[in-house]
């Protein structure tokens, strides 16, 4: 099967949609030369009306911390985007309920496989970090992201970008003096080598 493939069988993609509330609408950016890896968790709602990822205030926020502008984040030969869940999950009692689990067993690992030039996966959230970093399933995240150095430079676990994380972040200063400029400074490395 070929990339473009294994894109068109992702985007008609209906196994969960018996239980989405909103119906099955697939949202990954996926090309095989990408070498950034956004694992995130699910796209919300205004990601799912727009069908374009991180399309939100958590894409804004995530693109300020990655240090790149919307024409680079966007661009698919440079930064693939697969959530944990493809498709809008709907709303639990606080917030968004988790991913579906069909996705990551259907469609993970072929799309993973089909990019062998990643050189940096950005882990967002929980659910991306118990698949991308199992070891570390039952880490609060604060402890996580303070061991950032030991997965870096490959892999660089992340709180999610969320506004409903604002307190988190308030509470740990050290997570944008200290790991945030080490992040854009590898990304722009990374997008540089690709111009060259």
């Amino acid at each position: 099967m070929t990339q473009h493939d294994l894109a068109q069988q992702v985007s008609k993609c209906v196994i969960c949609e018996p239980h989405l509330p909103l119906g099955a609408r697939p949202i990954i950016q996926f090309n095989p030369n990408a070498r950034i890896l956004i694992a995130g968790q699910a796209p919300g709602l205004k990601v799912h009306q727009s069908g374009i990822p991180f399309d939100d205030a958590s894409g804004k926020r995530l693109r300020e911390w990655l240090g790149v502008k919307p024409c680079d984040f966007y661009d698919a030969t440079k930064v693939a985007i697969l959530p944990m869940g493809f498709c809008y999950p709907g709303k639990g009692k606080s917030g968004d309920l988790p991913p579906r689990k069909e996705c990551a067993a259907a469609w993970r690992p072929q799309l993973l496989a089909a990019m062998p030039n990643i050189k940096l996966t950005i882990v967002l959230g929980k659910y991306a970090q118990a698949y991308h970093l199992p070891h570390t399933k039952h880490s609060p995240l604060t402890e996580l992201v303070k061991s950032w150095r030991e997965y870096w430079p490959d892999v660089l676990p992340l709180p999610h970008p969320s506004p409903r994380n604002n307190i988190w972040l308030t509470k740990n200063p050290w997570f944008e003096r200290d790991v945030v400029p080490q992040l854009a400074q590898a990304v722009q490395a990374i997008l540089q080598c690709e111009d060259d």
